[in-house]
């Protein structure tokens, strides 16, 4: 019966009543301790966090929430359903929400505009503090819709085609520019391009800023070397045999993802063709489980998404505090370049 007792005694919760007779101050002491508000001495505010510590005391977070008018969650939406690209922007989206306590809700309505929908109701109904969207592409989207809530929203890896909208990108023009001088460096002087579909704006982005690199050095960018295609390494395989088929020189090759210079990468070794000493591969991505596999381990141009993710939710949480909704100007956060041997190895 004693036992019965104890466990009873055990299984009921400790309340904020509990704490504040166990130190011997008031309720309201507690609270202030507890939350680091208020006007109390250290010892006050020490020994109230340990009793409360002793006791096993867990604070209400809903009544917190309530009371500071803050759910501490955020809602994602993604329409990456692989995680090529919401993986690493997760990582750095929790980096810095993690400091503030705040919880995610990840949702991945992928291009399906009903199921988006459906997800900002239930992330609505949760009271989330603010939304981050992601995407697995760059290239403007409608913006998302509240149903007239007006809550913060930050678009990562995602632009909106409202021009106001606080949007953060990587610079692609500048990531091309990145691979563009890099090859110059080496003296290296006829440069291809294989790249993915034309109608992606980080396509197109890309060779604007090798084109600007290239020519800053004295370079031109011949069209007839620059091949668009799919985001495979089946393609990168077929463009790399056709420019080898062409018989146009060229002694560089910048792809425009890790996968395609992959595909490079095996096209000219079956064609006898030596990486870097005849040609010279940078890719894009710096796909770690790509690039360090690809013989030789892939030179490519990182869009540093977790900085990206980090950067995105620290400008939320700026909103959230300010109360400001998205007004916000677009950010392209800087590439960089990761060098390994497809180059000839040697980090800059």
């Amino acid at each position: 019966m004693a036992s019965e007792q104890h466990n009873a005694q055990r299984r009921t919760p400790v309340t904020i009543h509990d704490v504040a007779r166990d130190a011997g101050v008031s309720v309201g002491t507690v609270s202030k301790a507890l939350n680091d508000r208020g006007q109390l001495r250290p010892d006050t505010r020490a020994r109230v966090r340990a009793t409360a510590a002793i006791l096993g005391f867990l604070p209400n977070e809903l009544a917190q929430s309530l009371h500071r008018k803050r759910s501490f969650t955020v809602g994602i939406i993604t329409s990456d359903r692989f995680g090529r690209f919401s993986i690493p922007l997760l990582e750095g989206i929790e980096d810095a929400l993690d400091p503030a306590r705040i919880a995610v809700f990840l949702c991945k309505p992928t291009d399906d505009l009903e199921l988006e929908r459906r997800h900002v109701d239930s992330l609505l109904a949760k009271r989330v503090d603010g939304i981050i969207v992601t995407s697995r592409r760059t290239d403007p989207r409608r913006p998302l819709d509240l149903g007239g809530a007006s809550l913060p929203v930050v678009y990562a890896y995602a632009q909106s085609e409202d021009p106001a909208a606080a949007c953060l990108l990587p610079d692609d023009e500048g990531g091309g520019a990145l691979a563009g001088a890099h090859f110059a460096r080496l003296g290296r002087r006829r440069i291809a391009h294989i790249t993915g579909p034309e109608r992606f704006a980080a396509v197109r982005e890309r060779r604007v800023g090798l084109a600007r690199a290239l020519a800053d050095a004295g370079l031109v960018l011949d069209d007839q070397l620059v091949l668009s295609g799919s985001w495979s390494e089946e393609w990168g395989r077929e463009a790399a045999e056709r420019l080898l088929d062409i018989g146009r020189p060229f002694d560089a090759i910048f792809c425009g993802s890790d996968q395609i210079a992959r595909g490079v990468a095996d096209t000219l070794r079956d064609r006898g063709v030596h990486v870097p000493e005849d040609l010279a591969i940078v890719g894009y991505d710096n796909w770690e489980i790509v690039a360090a596999a690809t013989r030789p381990p892939l030179t490519t141009i990182d869009p540093c998404l977790d900085e990206l993710g980090r950067l995105a939710a620290t400008r939320l949480l700026g909103m959230i505090d300010a109360n400001d909704g998205q007004r916000a100007a677009a950010t392209r956060v800087p590439c960089r370049l990761v060098v390994r041997a497809s180059c000839g190895g040697g980090a800059e």
